[in-house]
């Protein structure tokens, strides 16, 4: 089994940043993907970000440019830095281990003022 504990979040005001961390509880390298996921209220969640054990990344389109994932293999634990945020970025944020099995952090809320 694998846990994952997110921190982080917060409240920020528009243009602002935070970084979300979400640890791990196994080696982060023997996981195929981990991955950042939001759901804002009244939407479906939605990929925001990936990065793959090989250490290819990607993000949505809707982030480009603004967040960034990266990973620390000693500490077992991924980031998602926010840059630039808007108010529509505003969810809650949730960790995702995804090999042959998925496991999901408890998420972190994220909240961007105009």
């Amino acid at each position: 089994q694998v846990q994952l504990v997110e921190s982080g979040g917060g409240l920020v005001q528009a243009g602002g940043s935070l970084r979300l961390s979400c640890a791990t509880s196994v080696n982060i390298l023997s996981i195929n993907a981990m991955e950042w996921h939001r759901q804002a209220p009244g939407k479906q969640r939605e990929l925001v970000a990936e990065i793959y054990s090989g250490g290819i990344t990607r993000v949505a389109d809707s982030v480009e440019g603004r967040f960034t994932i990266s990973r620390d293999n000693a500490k077992n634990t991924v980031y998602l830095q926010m840059n630039s945020l808007k108010p529509e970025d505003t969810a809650v944020y949730y960790c995702r281990a995804h090999d042959y099995y998925d496991y999901w952090g408890q998420g972190t809320q994220v909240t961007v003022s105009s």
